[in-house]
C-alpha cells in the first residue's frame, strides 16, 4: 500500500466527490465539508490500492495505529476521521465496515486557556487602529468565534435593542448576544471612518469579508504590543469572556445560550477554570 502519499485512486476520488456532494446537499457548512473531505481523503489514500467496498473495521484500527498514532497526530484529527468515515460509509451499500463498531478516541480533558481581565485590557488597548481595536473588542465582549465576527453584517448590529444578531453560526443556529455600550461607541467611530457596506468588517476589497489569517495577525500584533508572553489565539478571547461572566455571577445556563453551545456539558468546563472558589480556599502551607 502507498502509505504516505496524497496520490488518490480514480475510484477513491469518485467516492470523495460523492461524499462532498452529499455533505453539500445536507447543507453542512463549507468549513465542515472541507474538514470531513480532507479527513476521509487521508483514510482513503492510506488504502489507495484496496477497493473501498472491501475496507473493514480492522482497516480503521490499522489506520489509527500505523498512521495517526505513528505520526503523533491529534485526538481531534482522529475524531474528524471517525466522523467522516461514519458519515460516509452510512451512505454506502454492501460494505464490510460495521459502522456501530467504529469507536471514537477517548476525549482529552483539556482546560480552556483563559486570560485575566488585566491581560485582556492590555490586548484590546494595544492597537491605535480603530478597525483592529474594534474587531478584537467585539470578539471578547460578545464571546464570538472567529467566523462569527467575520460574517457579521452592518444590519446585525441592533443599537436600539443593544444586541448583536449572530446568524447561522455553528450548527446552523441563530442567536443574539448583548451589545456593550462601550463597544457600541467603538463601532460607531469605526463605522464613520470605514463606512462598511456588505460586511461589517471588510477586507481590502470591499465586497469580501475580512481575511481569517489577517485577523489572527491583528491579535498577534496586539499580544506583542501588550508584552504578553503567552501563545494567545482568538479563541482565548471567547474562553476568557465565558470565564469572566461566570466569575461575575452569571448563571451557567445564560452563558450556554450566549456562546451558542448545544450541550450544557460544553459550557460546564468553564467552572474548572474559574478562580472565584479557589481564592476562598486557604492553603495549609500558610498555617505552618
Amino acid at each position: 500500500m502507498k502509505k504516505d502519499t496524497q496520490i488518490i485512486s480514480e475510484q477513491a476520488s469518485e467516492h470523495l466527490q460523492a461524499f462532498k456532494e452529499w455533505l453539500q446537499s445536507r447543507r453542512y457548512s463549507p468549513s465542515t465539508i472541507k474538514t470531513y473531505t480532507e479527513a476521509l481523503k487521508s483514510f482513503l489514500v492510506y488504502f489507495n490500492d484496496k477497493p473501498v467496498s472491501t475496507l473493514t473495521n480492522q482497516d480503521v484500527i490499522n489506520y489509527n495505529t500505523h498512521y495517526i498514532l505513528k505520526k503523533n497526530l491529534s485526538t481531534s484529527f482522529q475524531n474528524q476521521v471517525v466522523n467522516a468515515i461514519k458519515l460516509y460509509f452510512n451512505t454506502l451499500q454492501n460494505i464490510e465496515i460495521v459502522i456501530d463498531k467504529i469507536h471514537r478516541p477517548r476525549r482529552e480533558k483539556l482546560l480552556p486557556n483563559v486570560l485575566s481581565k488585566d491581560e485582556i485590557k492590555k490586548i484590546l488597548e494595544a492597537h491605535s487602529n480603530i478597525k483592529h481595536k474594534t474587531m478584537l473588542s467585539v470578539i471578547y465582549s460578545c464571546g464570538l468565534r472567529r467566523n462569527e465576527l467575520i460574517n457579521l453584517k452592518p444590519a446585525d448590529i441592533d443599537s436600539k435593542r443593544n444586541i448583536i444578531i449572530i446568524r447561522q453560526a455553528k450548527g446552523k443556529k441563530d442567536r443574539i448576544v448583548p451589545l456593550s455600550q462601550k463597544v457600541l461607541a467603538l463601532l460607531r467611530t469605526y463605522y464613520i471612518g470605514y463606512k462598511p457596506v456588505t460586511w461589517l468588517f471588510e477586507g481590502q476589497r470591499g465586497n469580501e469579508p475580512y481575511d481569517e489569517r489577517s485577523l489572527a495577525n491583528v491579535l498577534k500584533q496586539a499580544v506583542e504590543k501588550a508584552n504578553i508572553q503567552k501563545p494567545v489565539s482568538l479563541h482565548w478571547l471567547r474562553h476568557s469572556y465565558a470565564t469572566h461572566l461566570l466569575e461575575s455571577g452569571t448563571d451557567l445556563r445564560y452563558i450556554q445560550e450566549l456562546l451558542g453551545h448545544s450541550s450544557s456539558k460544553t459550557t460546564e468546563i468553564y467552572t474548572h477554570v474559574s478562580t472565584n472558589h479557589l481564592q476562598n480556599i486557604k492553603s495549609p502551607f500558610d498555617d505552618l
